[in-house]
């Protein structure tokens, strides 16, 4: 029975180690998984980092490429979510030419109607920023095509679940308790 593919966000926790980005791409590339996109940060608990792959597969591959991430030596866990699950945004980038963005009244209102920032004006270019989902960054970019845009470039997706509290926590919460009930039992002896 073939499972039905969709978009899926795997978050890893980890300590902050060299080459362990690579050791996991890895795993990835092995089963022909195609990674749409990538982030990585400090977590909200210190000295844990946490990177956010976003790929579009099915749930039993991903469950199983989790159990292969998990093995990795500097990874402390990894959890598999879906779009309803999670609040998540990118950030995209948007270099246009400064005299476009003069002459053309129309782009004043397609930046405001988009909701997009303006980071920096030069004589010769200026910078735009929007935060959204992939849909509402890429639409915003088809327009600003027409304006000659000179580059643009967006983030990975970054995200938080939608739980109370981060995953992580319980996991680490129940790793305590457990070492502490084994050493315990030790000095019992």
């Amino acid at each position: 029975m073939e499972h039905p593919k969709k978009r899926f966000t795997i978050s890893v926790f980890t300590e902050n180690q060299v080459g362990l980005l690579n050791r996991i791409s890895i795993i990835f590339t092995r089963r022909g998984l195609n990674l749409e996109s990538v982030s990585s940060s400090a977590s909200a608990m210190a000295d844990i980092h946490k990177m956010n792959f976003t790929l579009i597969s099915d749930r039993p591959t991903l469950e199983k490429v989790i159990g292969q991430i998990e093995k990795c030596i500097d990874v402390l866990r990894a959890f598999l979510y879906t779009d309803d699950e999670i609040v998540y945004q990118e950030i995209a980038l948007y270099k246009v030419p400064t005299t476009r963005l003069l002459d053309e009244k129309n782009l004043e209102r397609i930046i405001r109607s988009h909701n997009a920032r303006i980071l920096e004006i030069t004589r010769d270019y200026t910078v735009l920023e929007k935060t959204g989902h992939e849909t509402e960054t890429q639409a915003l970019y088809e327009l600003l095509k027409q304006y000659d845009i000179q580059q643009f470039v967006r983030s990975g997706r970054i995200c938080v679940t939608k739980s109370p509290t981060e995953h992580l926590s319980h996991f680490l919460d129940e790793a305590a308790r457990r070492l502490d009930r084994r050493n315990e039992s030790n000095a019992k002896e």
